[in-house]
């Protein structure tokens, strides 16, 4: 089995060093309490004084100096170049939920980066953190507390289906391809739900709605992604 490196009970803030501020980093403490940087992601910790449970990465990015200041059994060097920081960590941590800060914004390759390892780790609920939304790979089934107006994306990584209410525009009957049919811009109509056939699309909300996506993706009732073979 594997050994994940760092546990927690409670949800994990992650912090990348993409684009992001304190205030960012303050609304995903408040629903995941615990923070982790990978790698430079802990210059924005150091500059809110968050105490770090560990940074993981192959610490090419982050300064000496804020390297100084985290205690030794806390960094978590992985060293091959395979992979990004962002799979680096989110693929050793283990908690019902990581809230990503820092992971969108700034480099355009990095942020596609980051939409593919949310793909790839799918069975780990995750939640990326913009300036005005989050985004995360869409469940097999959610309800999320929208209200008339709120702007809805579906983006497919691959091809997929699904099924909703609550849609000005339905997906019912739909299908997804990255190449051919994407689903821009919808709106709610009110509270809305959605189901998905494969773990292949980010639904991409606006921000306010952080706690409730959290809570619905933490619920006891709440079924996951299998892990990928």
């Amino acid at each position: 089995m594997k050994r994940h490196i760092v546990a927690s009970f409670d949800p994990i803030t992650l912090v990348g060093g993409g684009d992001a501020d304190i205030e960012q980093l303050a609304d995903a403490l408040d629903i995941a309490p615990v923070c982790v940087a990978a790698d430079r992601g802990a210059e924005l910790a150091r500059r809110a004084n968050v105490p770090l449970r560990a940074v993981i990465g192959d610490m090419d990015s982050i300064s000496a100096d804020t390297l100084s200041q985290i205690p030794p059994d806390r960094q978590i060097r992985i060293s091959e170049q395979e992979t990004t920081d962002f799979d680096k960590a989110l693929r050793h941590i283990d908690a019902p939920l990581v809230i990503g800060v820092g992971f969108l914004g700034g480099r355009l390759d990095h942020q596609l980066a980051a939409l593919h390892i949310l793909a790839v780790h799918a069975h780990r609920p995750c939640i990326l953190l913009a300036q005005t939304e989050i985004l995360f790979i869409a469940p097999p089934a959610i309800t999320v507390p929208t209200t008339a107006g709120d702007v809805i994306s579906i983006m497919p990584l691959a091809p997929v289906a699904g099924r909703s209410t609550g849609l000005e525009w339905p997906i019912d009957g739909i299908n997804f391809d990255p190449l051919s049919r994407i689903g821009t811009s919808n709106r709610a109509t009110g509270a809305f739900t959605l189901e998905m056939a494969q773990p292949h699309a980010v639904l991409i909300l606006p921000r306010r709605l952080m706690q409730p996506v959290a809570q619905a993706l933490v619920s006891v009732d709440a079924v996951g992604w299998p892990l990928r073979g």
